[in-house]
């Protein structure tokens, strides 16, 4: 029987109810189906008659029933010889990584404890003779639970015909990139599950501490050798990382955040050494756990207690207080208790009303003496003032007027899309600004010229020496000798987060250029960072 003939509703084995269509793949159909014989959610691989694969996607399926590692996507049923052939999986509820990320990248440690856990999984496929071939964002769950599963191990490869002359590398490649999402947002061979392609450099992708502040270089550097091991022994030190085992150890070096077990401690096998196998809920991230254990004894001495108790001891605790009863008696307010109260609350509010009035009038006067708040409105002729407003910006560039380096300018983009977990960033300079040139920039150009007042930067945290300059020929091309001739200095200050940078009088241009003149030492480099920036003008 074809499956374009099943409907929702079908029954197979008189047990697994097909209840509606989740994907399908060139002649397979995955279904979310319920095994009524133990009332509980499954995923059911359907195939249509004739479809080349089906022999070969049920031995997988049975071969990655033997696996054993709970976080590989159990495999409960599999049949090529009924009138319907089948496969029944686990039906994992959660989060994918491609989920996790429409929040934006994670964070190191929790991407590194993520990733290891799938590595791991898939290390013990290999062992067992299995691979994956078709690692995506979609394909590493975290579930409801708690609990770190990768699905299609075995399966996919099957469903699709995928075949490599080296598994264990390609596998090794796929992890790779799961960590490169997990720690950038981008996935390094073009767009997938949701996700954009990775910045493009002349080698290849970036990788990714050129990216995301915040990698530590280990981290970064066992990413690159297996997302990019073309980039291996180039950009970042050691070889390619080959397999899924190599990667599992390079990965044991590195800080992570483990994921711990769901199930209660004696019910989980104990740990293979130099893995974290136990899987479940990552610590200190999702709050408290209760134990299991010591709450179903703590439940069993209270009943053991209350079961002790005679009728002299009810009789007892019917006719005697208890000791919540003589709390509640001590700590009852009394009439007195009350008029004090209300005394406090009343004097407490007379205060405060007083301290607002008195820095009111404190504010207004020296609004007076300075003429107001300048990254708010300007003064113009006696008390008549004009508000500022957020200049339109018509696009931006990385500045280098050296023209050794293009700044980035692909990604100007990030500092102008209104999202300050993006960024843009300088080239990594080995010397700080003014031994090998005397600075670099982000060159915004607006729609027109116009009065410009201030700038409001979102950096990170760092100590930057930063420019404002503004003028109406954009300097490109030219050298730095001519900066001060064709965008003069407005304004100059060291910043540091979030800040506004204000240019006294104001100064008229079209092009306002952010000038580093000194940069923070960001993982051994010399490095600027924009994550959002805006102009203020009249």
């Amino acid at each position: 029987m074809s499956t374009f003939l099943i409907e929702p509703g079908a029954k197979l084995a008189n047990r697994y109810r097909l209840d509606q269509v989740v994907s399908e793949t060139g002649g397979a159909t995955r279904w979310k189906a319920t095994d009524e014989t133990l009332a509980r959610p499954v995923a059911v691989w359907t195939f249509t008659e004739g479809f080349p694969r089906t022999s070969e996607v049920v031995r997988a399926a049975r071969a990655t029933s033997r696996i054993p590692d709970a976080r590989v996507t159990q495999v409960f049923d599999a049949d090529d010889s009924s009138p319907i052939p089948y496969v029944v999986e686990e039906w994992v509820i959660g989060s994918s990584l491609a989920d996790l990320l429409s929040q934006g990248p994670m964070e190191p440690e929790r991407a590194a404890g993520l990733v290891a856990e799938a590595a791991e999984a898939i290390a013990a496929a290999h062992a067992g003779g299995l691979h994956h071939l078709c690692l995506t964002p979609g394909k590493l769950m975290w579930s409801s639970g708690g609990a770190v599963k990768v699905t299609g191990i075995g399966v996919d490869a099957a469903l699709l015909g995928a075949n490599t002359a080296d598994p264990a590398a390609a596998d090794a490649q796929g992890l790779g990139n799961l960590l490169y999402a997990a720690l950038t947002g981008y996935w390094p061979g073009g767009p997938q599950s949701g996700l954009h392609a990775a910045p493009q450099g002349p080698a290849g992708p970036y990788p990714p501490h050129q990216i995301r502040q915040g990698i530590t270089e280990p981290l970064a550097t066992i990413t690159t050798r297996a997302a990019l091991p073309q980039l291996a022994g180039q950009l970042v030190p050691g070889p390619p990382i080959t397999s899924p085992a190599e990667f599992c150890a390079a990965l044991a070096e590195v800080p992570r955040l483990i994921p711990l077990p769901v199930a209660p401690a004696e019910e989980s096998p104990p740990p293979e050494p130099g893995t974290s196998r136990r899987t479940g809920e990552f610590d200190s991230t999702t709050g408290p756990r209760r134990s299991a254990r010591g709450g179903a004894a703590g439940a069993r001495g209270g009943s053991g207690a209350r079961n002790g108790e005679g009728p002299q001891e009810k009789s007892r605790e019917r006719s005697a207080p208890s000791r919540m009863d003589r709390r509640a008696a001590r700590t009852q307010p009394s009439p007195r208790k009350i008029l004090v109260g209300v005394l406090a609350m009343v004097l407490f509010a007379a205060v405060v009303v007083g301290a607002w009035t008195i820095g009111a009038n404190m504010r207004s006067a020296e609004d007076e003496a300075a003429g107001g708040d300048g990254a708010v409105e300007e003064e113009t002729d006696g008390d008549q003032t004009r508000e500022l407003v957020e200049l339109t910006i018509g696009g931006a560039t990385g500045f280098d007027p050296f023209g050794d380096g293009d700044e980035h300018s692909d990604k100007a983009g990030r500092a102008l899309d209104g999202d300050a977990s993006t960024e843009w960033n300088t080239e990594g300079y080995k010397d700080p600004m003014g031994v090998g040139k005397s600075g670099v920039g982000f060159l915004i150009e607006l729609e027109s010229s116009q009065e410009v007042h201030a700038v409001e930067l979102e950096m990170p945290d760092h100590d930057y020496g930063v420019q404002i300059r503004v003028g109406d020929d954009n300097a490109v091309g030219g050298d730095q000798a001519s900066l001060d001739e064709k965008l003069p200095v407005a304004a100059e200050q060291s910043v540091s987060g979030s800040t506004t940078v204000e240019i006294e009088g104001g100064a008229t241009g079209r092009y306002v250029l952010v000038w580093f003149t000194e940069l923070p030492n960001v993982d051994g480099r010399w490095r600027g960072t924009i994550n959002e920036v805006g102009v203020l003008g009249l």
